[in-house]
């Protein structure tokens, strides 16, 4: 479970990127909500030594128990449908007394691992009609538990990254190119039902949203694209150093005065341009692409499929919600409630990303080049005993 390893391979480089952001996000959530400063400080703090922890354990020895993974999701999902505690209409978080949290943000990160293991041990037959379809089976049960929150965010995002999975597994392009030319004319029409005042395949405040986006000027629309409006308003209002760091603190701010709600979650992004202008924004949007680079580099010196596979995926979904986020806070995509990874208030999203980047972390330390290391010293030490 536990291995010797040398940790000149340790990423280092990729420690300090996280520690950075999260420091940031620290700070951001205090000037949003100080009250949740400290939550928000003990939510990196645990994720850290999680991470520390997870970094140190074989990522191989973890990925046997895959079943128990993925049944043990399953529950978390049932849970939430039978116990969830509701929140703007929806349940998705179960309250345990003395804790309160998301069972869909762990559930990334157990679908990424789940089926790492799952493609690498059917890498032979991944294009075969059957393994396909237990693959889409076995993520059905937990996209419909998720959807039937109601939270068609994650469904779509776990969606997305399971594309990602596949396609880094070795899906043929034969297989891809069908699924475009199907699933194309099927958003078509899906959308074309969505804008009818009765459709049925929605709910109401999810297809306001769409609505909201599609047509921001129709006056029934208002309050829902205003807070989109408030946001780019806070993020335009910083400027190219920020309020903060301009010594504007005591104008009148969009974030100070309330006009963006939940802004110390799904619009965190207004209050980091507001505060830090155009260089604090660019450097949130840098740090996080490159976090998500460094995934991907990693995944090119692993040991087998599957680290290469968990490492492309926990890096996707720092992209996914990077980029969903990001598209909300400026108004180029319809209100999602998206958190921004390692910025955002949200303790059960920093820890589960936390735990996705402590296995990622170990897949580093068993790169292909250091495994080669290990089998040419324990070549050489053999041959000295024999001679």
């Amino acid at each position: 479970m536990i291995k010797q390893y040398k940790y000149r391979f340790y990423n280092y480089r990729l420690v300090l990127m996280l520690l950075f952001i999260s420091i940031f996000g620290v700070r951001l959530v205090g000037s949003a909500m100080a009250s949740l400063r400290t939550k928000q400080l003990a939510g990196v703090v645990l994720g850290f030594v999680i991470m520390l922890v997870l970094s140190l354990i074989d990522y191989s020895w973890i990925m046997n128990f895959q079943w128990i993974m993925y049944f043990f999701n399953i529950f978390m999902l049932v849970a939430v449908r039978i116990f969830g505690s509701s929140a703007n209409g929806a349940a998705r978080w179960v309250d345990l007394g003395f804790i309160r949290f998301q069972p869909t943000e762990l559930s990334k990160i157990i679908i990424i691992l789940f089926f790492a293991r799952f493609f690498m041990d059917h890498e032979d037959t991944l294009n075969t009609p059957k393994t396909l379809i237990q693959s889409v089976l076995l993520l059905a049960v937990p996209l419909v538990l998720i959807y039937e929150q109601p939270d068609m965010k994650n469904t779509i995002t776990i969606l997305a990254l399971f594309c990602i999975l596949i396609y880094i597994a070795g899906l043929s392009y034969k297989i891809i190119f069908g699924v475009i030319i199907i699933t194309v004319p099927l958003l078509v029409i899906f959308m074309s039902i969505v804008v009818q005042p009765d459709q049925k395949l929605i709910k109401d405040y999810q297809r306001d949203r769409i609505m909201a986006f599609l047509y921001p000027e129709e006056a029934e629309y208002t309050d829902d694209i205003q807070q989109q409006n408030n946001s780019k308003t806070a993020i335009a209002s910083g400027e190219l150093v920020g309020k903060r760091l301009s010594g504007d603190s005591d104008i009148v701010s969009v974030n100070e005065g309330n006009f963006v709600s939940e802004n110390q979650t799904d619009f965190i992004f207004a209050v980091a341009g507001e505060e830090y202008g155009f260089i604090g924004c660019t450097i949130i949007i840098a740090v996080l692409f490159l976090i998500s680079i460094e995934c991907v580099y990693m995944s090119r010196r692993a040991k087998d499929t599957a680290g290469k596979i968990t490492c492309c995926g926990v890096g996707s979904i720092v992209a996914l919600q990077g980029f969903l986020n990001i598209c909300v806070a400026t108004g180029l995509g319809p209100n999602t409630g998206t958190p921004l990874p390692f910025v955002s208030y949200g303790l059960t999203s920093l820890v589960s990303l936390y735990i996705g980047m402590g296995i990622v972390l170990n897949i580093g330390l068993q790169s292909s080049a250091y495994d080669k290391q290990l089998k040419q010293r324990e070549s050489y030490r053999r041959e000295e005993e024999y001679l």
